[in-house]
């Protein structure tokens, strides 16, 4: 059936490194892996809902409410009426919240960098794709625009 370990057994082990660097890492930043998570997610784009962090961040809508209460009262995230729907709330990092995640970047990126030595730049790339298309196989219908990614497709 399977020849040596199974590939999801492989990607879970991966999983697990990862998150115990990344809980080591944000430890001394005052943040848990979901918390940054969720940040970044801000980041790359502001004005996200709660219930579309929450998704973005692997947990359930009434878990990411209580995250962004904490961060919101740390003052890393503001919370605003949408303009589509007064009673939708769009998230976005404050200045101090950016700064937060500005000291975890070199961090985060010296994990990737020990994570990724002993592969080249085709190699890289071809894993991130490679993983884009697995987690798309496994989450709904592949996309068009998925099935011949260009590089910078993140």
């Amino acid at each position: 059936m399977v020849s040596g370990e199974r590939t999801a057994y492989l990607v879970k082990r991966l999983e697990l490194a990862v998150r115990g660097r990344l809980d080591s890492a944000m430890r001394p930043h005052g943040l848990t892996v979901v918390q940054y998570t969720a940040l970044t997610a801000l980041r790359r784009q502001p004005g996200q809902s709660s219930a579309q962090l929450a998704r973005r961040s692997f947990v359930s809508a009434q878990t990411m409410q209580e995250l962004m209460t904490k961060l919101e009262r740390q003052g890393l995230v503001t919370r605003t009426p949408s303009d589509g729907n007064r009673r939708v709330l769009s998230l976005r990092l404050t200045e101090f919240g950016m700064a937060k995640l500005i000291d975890t970047d070199h961090e985060v990126d010296e994990i990737e960098r020990q994570m990724l030595a002993d592969l080249d730049e085709d190699q890289v790339e071809a894993l991130r794709q490679a993983l884009r298309l697995c987690t798309q196989r496994l989450t709904g219908p592949l996309p068009t625009r998925l099935r011949a990614a260009p590089p910078e497709f993140a």
